[in-house]
């Protein structure tokens, strides 16, 4: 097989996808769509509770990660013709092809709620996926490297290479690359919203390989790589970090550290869980803080009884989910003695978003230097996050109805900021 061929050649099997019309696949390729670990992507949704919110968005990471697939094989098809051919090999072709479409195998269910929790990564836990059978095998007659392509997803693993890996790698995880061109424009599709929509056709033709850098953009990219950033920042503050989808996952993220703290669930069991699952795990066993699972389940969210700007200065300690949680009991016990009511500790949640990056660092060609030194408006990513990032505590609505007087909790919540070291 030649580069050409492994780029070009028997792509017959279509796929059709809502937002990018007839997607197509060798055989083997295909193959893997029908493999149990992929199937499994069907029952996560991409974007977890944000369904309360927008109930178009019901899109699933099977589809995410055929997008991706597909957008990952213009990227480079449109690469190699500009010159990447030359460093370009076969089996690192197709590599790169079933890395896109399999790179989220490992995701946990329920969108982000796992992803603070003290887990295997899930980049880690699709390279375990794909080295073992059947994706071993399967990825293998795809023309693939199985190591190769689990690689290029689990950025931890050696590379054995000349630099065609580092190549691929930047391509899948950057400024302007296929997951989060997919993922913005779907998301938005889904949820009925403007802001993700990205004029992709026009983003690959102002993208050039480069073989250490992986993207270069030209100036006539710049107010490309604006849109993907006006873009993120628009869809975490309207559809990722609405409060409620904070909430739901704050409230889910909550029960499972305290399952895992208690001994009540080991790590192996959130392994390889979809959305159901996960909330079935948690629906057999009796623990307390399982029953914020079951809420979440029936939408009953908690809502915001107190919300602060974020200080990474002040407040990074929050950023560590078990000082979270010891700090929600040192709350609920002091807001119980204030209040002459008990709280339990289930009863009330510190939300900190987690960090987020909008990354800037593209090449600049033409201009001989990085996005954030360029002609652009964008100097930094500070502005958007600290914009963003606000500390919540989110409530059981039933609480206020049972105090006396109601409103009392959300002034107390608000005087006693010291026990968030807010202060």
């Amino acid at each position: 097989m030649t580069a050409a061929d492994a780029l070009y050649g028997g792509f017959t099997e279509p796929i059709r996808d809502v937002l990018w019309g007839h997607i197509y696949f060798t055989p083997a390729l295909e193959e893997l769509t029908k493999s149990p670990p992929f199937i499994r992507l069907y029952r996560i949704l991409q974007l977890g509770p944000a369904y309360a919110v927008y109930p178009g968005a019901t899109h699933t990471r099977a589809s995410h990660s055929i997008g991706v697939y597909y957008l990952a094989r213009r990227l480079l098809v449109n690469l190699a013709e500009q010159g990447a051919a030359e460093w370009l090999s076969p089996g690192g072709i197709r590599s790169f092809f079933c890395a896109a479409l399999l790179h989220d195998l490992g995701h946990f269910p329920y969108a982000h709620s796992l992803k603070e929790l003290p887990l295997e990564s899930h980049e880690a836990l699709t390279a375990k996926i794909i080295l073992q059978e059947p994706l071993k095998t399967l990825t293998a007659r795809t023309g693939a490297d199985p190591y190769f392509t689990a690689a290029i997803v689990d950025t931890a693993l050696p590379d054995r290479g000349d630099g065609e890996l580092r190549f691929y790698r930047k391509l899948l995880s950057g400024v302007l690359d296929p997951d989060k061109l997919d993922y913005l424009n779907r998301d938005a599709r889904f949820c009925g919203v403007p802001y993700g929509i990205q004029d992709v056709d026009f983003i690959l033709s102002r993208l050039h390989p480069h073989r250490d850098r992986g993207l270069t953009i030209d100036s006539r990219g710049i107010p490309s790589v604006e849109s993907v950033l006006f873009s993120k920042y628009l869809m975490y503050r309207t559809v990722y970090w609405y409060h409620s989808v904070r909430s739901a996952t704050a409230m889910i993220k909550k029960a499972l550290l305290g399952g895992l703290r208690d001994g009540v669930i080991a790590k192996d069991e959130l392994y390889g869980l979809d959305d159901q699952g996960l909330f079935s795990l948690m629906a057999e066993r009796s623990y307390p803080l399982f029953a914020l699972a079951e809420k979440v389940r029936e939408g009953a969210f908690y809502t915001t009884a107190a919300e602060f700007p974020f200080d990474g200065n002040v407040h990074g300690g929050l950023l560590d989910i078990e000082n979270r949680f010891r700090c929600e009991e040192a709350l609920a016990e002091e807001c119980s003695g204030a209040l002459d009511a008990v709280l339990m500790p289930e009863e009330l949640i510190v939300d900190v978003p987690e960090p987020v990056s909008f990354e800037t660092g593209l090449y600049v060609a033409d201009e001989g230097r990085c996005f954030s030194e360029c002609s652009s408006i964008f100097k930094a990513e500070d502005v958007f996050v600290q914009s963003l990032r606000v500390i919540r505590i989110f409530t059981d609505p039933a609480l206020e109805k049972r105090l006396n007087p109601p409103g009392k909790l959300r002034e107390i919540l608000h005087i006693r900021k010291k026990w968030l070291h807010l202060e």
